[in-house]
C-alpha cells in the first residue's frame, strides 16, 4: 500500500526514473513536536498532523508510539527518504513534550542526538545537532499551539532517535565531530532523491568544520579509491582527508571563500584525467572524456597515430595506460597530464590557492603528480603535527 504522506505528487527524474521525495529528520521532529505539544495542551489522541515545511510542500505525517504522562507526552514519525539512499530511511523520531516552571520553549537532545565536539558546525559546542531550520520548525509548531490555547507556561521538547547511536557510523557525523548520534537536519524539510544541491552542501559542512578546527591546508580525496590509496601509499594523517566526489570546481570555489591556503587532492586517474582537460565536474554523466583526452596528451608526448587511435577505442584508463606504458611514454604523458590538471586547478581557482595533486591507477599505482604535491604533503604533516 503506497505511503500517503503528502508526497504523491512529488517527484524528480534520474537516468529515464521516476524518483519519489521523502522527507527529513527535521520535518519528523517537527511533526512529532507538534502532535505531542497538541496532545498536552489540548488533550486527545492525534494520529496525523499537516505540516507546512520550508519548501512550501504540505506533508500528512502519520504518528506512532503515543505516551501520555503527569505533564507530559511522547510520540514519534517515521522517517521516509522517498527514493533517496539514505541510510536514516525508516528510522523514528521522537518528541517528548513536558510542561516545565521556566518560561518560554527549550529543544534538547536525547537518545541517539549526536553532540557537537568541534567547533564550524551549525551549533555551539556540546549541544544537541539539531540544526537551525529544524529547530526554528519545532519552535513554530510549539508556538502555535500555545497561542491557539493560551498556554504561557514553559516546554521542554526532547528529541530522541533510538536509532541514532547505531547508525550514525554510516554517516558524516564522526567525522563532524558530532558524537553519540545522528544529526537532525533538512534546510527545505524535503528529502530530493541523489540532490546534488545536497551532496555539495555536506562537502561545505565538513570543509568549514576543518577550517575553524584551524586547517589551512586540505587533504582532498575524490571517492573511496583515492582513500584506499592514501591509506595504503602515503605518509599522509588519513583520518584527516576529506571526500569532494565528483565536484572538485565547487570544492575549490568553497576553499577560494573560506580562506583556505592549499589542498592537496589524490585521486584515480580515470576521476583526474578529466581535470587535465578542465571538466571540474567529472561525474560520467557530465563528461566522459577521458580516453580523448589521454590520446591528446600522448600525442603531445610524441605516441604514434596508431597508438593515440588504440588508446581512443579502450573503455578503461587502465587499457589507455597499457598502450601508452607499451610505447615506453608512461612518464612524458604523466608530465603533459600533470601540467595541465595544475593549470586547470589554479585557473578555476584565481591562482588564490596553492594546490596540487597526486595521480594512481588501480593497475599501475603511483602514476605522477603536480609541482607542488610534494610541498603540500609537508605542510599538511607540518600542520596535524600542530594541531594534535
Amino acid at each position: 500500500m503506497e505511503q500517503k504522506n503528502g508526497l504523491e505528487d512529488y517527484y524528480s527524474i534520474k537516468n529515464n526514473r521516476k524518483m519519489r521525495f521523502g522527507y527529513t529528520t527535521g520535518s519528523c521532529a517537527a511533526g512529532a513536536a507538534k502532535a505531542a505539544v497538541s496532545m498536552l495542551l489540548k488533550g486527545g489522541t492525534v494520529k496525523t498532523v499537516e505540516l507546512m515545511t520550508p519548501k512550501g510542500i504540505l506533508l500528512n505525517l502519520e504518528i506512532v508510539h503515543i505516551e501520555k504522562g503527569i505533564g507530559q507526552v511522547s510520540c514519534a514519525v517515521k522517517k521516509f527518504a522517498g527514493d533517496d539512499p539514505d541510510v536514516t530511511d525508516g528510522i523514528e523520531v521522537f518528541v517528548k513534550a513536558e510542561k516545565t516552571n521556566f518560561s518560554g520553549i527549550r529543544i534538547e537532545g536525547g537518545k541517539g542526538v549526536g553532540r557537537v565536539t568541534k567547533r564550524g558546525l551549525e551549533q555551539p559546542l556540546g549541544s544537541p545537532a539539531i540544526n537551525q531550520v529544524p529547530r526554528s520548525m519545532i519552535l513554530r509548531e510549539a508556538e502555535e499551539i500555545c497561542s491557539e490555547t493560551d498556554y504561557e507556561g514553559g516546554l521542554l521538547l526532547t528529541v530522541s532517535i533510538p536509532q541514532g547511536e547505531e547508525i550514525a557510523g554510516r554517516t558524516f557525523n564522526p567525522r563532524l565531530g558530532i558524537e553519540g548520534g545522528i544529526s537532525v537536519l533538512g534546510t527545505s524539510g524535503i528529502v530530493e532523491p541523489m540532490s546534488e544541491a545536497a551532496l555539495i552542501k555536506s562537502i561545505e559542512v565538513e570543509m568549514r568544520q576543518k577550517v575553524e578546527n584551524g586547517a589551512a591546508y586540505l587533504l582532498v580525496t575524490p571517492g573511496n579509491y583515492g582513500a584506499a590509496f592514501l591509506r595504503e601509499h602515503m605518509d599522509l594523517p588519513f583520518e584527516e582527508n576529506m571526500k569532494c566526489s565528483n565536484y572538485v570546481g565547487e570544492t575549490l570555489d568553497m576553499a577560494v571563500d573560506m580562506g583556505v591556503k592549499g589542498i592537496l587532492f589524490i585521486s584515480h586517474i580515470g576521476k583526474f584525467v578529466k581535470v587535465a582537460a578542465g571538466i571540474m565536474n567529472t561525474h560520467s554523466r557530465c563528461a566522459d572524456a577521458r580516453a580523448e583526452v589521454l590520446a591528446a596528451n600522448a600525442l603531445r608526448a610524441g605516441i604514434s597515430l596508431e597508438s593515440a587511435k588504440e588508446i581512443l577505442d579502450t573503455i578503461t584508463t587502465d587499457e589507455a595506460l597499457a598502450v601508452i606504458r607499451r610505447e615506453g611514454l608512461l612518464e612524458p604523458v604523466m608530465k603533459e597530464i600533470t601540467d595541465r590538471v595544475e593549470y586547470y586547478l589554479n585557473h578555476r581557482a584565481y591562482d588564490r590557492l596553492l594546490l596540487g595533486a597526486v595521480l594512481f591507477s588501480n593497475e599501475y599505482g603511483y602514476l605522477g603528480e603536480t609541482r607542488h604535491a610534494g610541498e603540500l604533503a609537508g605542510l599538511l604533516k607540518e600542520q596535524y603535527q600542530t594541531l594534535r
